[in-house]
């Protein structure tokens, strides 16, 4: 009895330093797998610009990602300026005159858009609804009402984001009384969703 309490005690000890190197670890590897796998698809994406010669940035190792982030910050540059205007207006008519585009586009733009500090009225609130079934909850943003000449009641549209990318998710309708308003913002609320619910903002954790 007393040479198993030996055997045992090391073992334990052992194996309790391999979980900590483990869990330390684990999620480092899967944030670079990530990165490493977003990365590669990327450069995929833009092989056609690779194979174009440039002059002396050619030699810098992934040269392509660089011109990319640099032709960004032109486009971002130019918008600001007042410059790009016109052409943009140009393009988002073209492509709001091809019906199959213009939905997937016009959707797109405006949930990207939903989600960047600089809109304050697409998600209203944050709010918690009951969905996909009675007793189970979930987060939500409050979008707009909905008209009562489609459903014939007084709905709510709500956008329920996907972990753990909020970008998609599903639209539902529901009444007032079956949503609960909180006060999180949506910074808060997108990090809460993309984690798991692992991170929780720091206000709502005691000290």
């Amino acid at each position: 009895m007393e040479f198993k309490e030996l055997y045992q005690k090391p073992l334990q000890y052992f194996k309790h330093i391999f979980l900590t190197g483990f869990l330390f670890l684990l999620p480092i590897t899967i944030t670079f797998s990530f990165f490493h796998f977003f990365f590669n698809l990327i450069k995929s994406w833009l092989i056609p610009i690779r194979n174009i010669e440039f002059p002396f940035i050619e030699h810098i190792p992934h040269h392509e990602i660089v011109i990319l982030l640099i032709f960004i910050f032109i486009v971002g540059t130019l918008i600001k300026t007042f410059i790009l205007i016109p052409l943009i207006h140009l393009i988002e008519k073209t492509l709001s005159s091809i019906p199959f585009i213009k939905t997937i586009y016009m959707g797109t733009k405006q949930l990207v858009y939903s989600f960047s500090s600089h809109d304050q009225t697409s998600f209203k609130k944050v709010i918690i609804v009951e969905y996909p079934r009675q007793n189970i909850f979930t987060i939500g943003f409050l979008t707009k009402d909905i008209p009562q000449e489609i459903t014939g009641k007084d709905l709510i549209g709500v956008y329920i984001p996907h972990t753990p990318n909020p970008a998609s998710g599903n639209f539902i309708m529901v009444t007032k009384d079956q949503i609960t308003e909180t006060d999180l913002n949506r910074q808060e609320a997108t990090a809460l969703i993309i984690s798991g619910g692992i991170v929780q903002p720091h206000r709502y954790k005691k000290i």
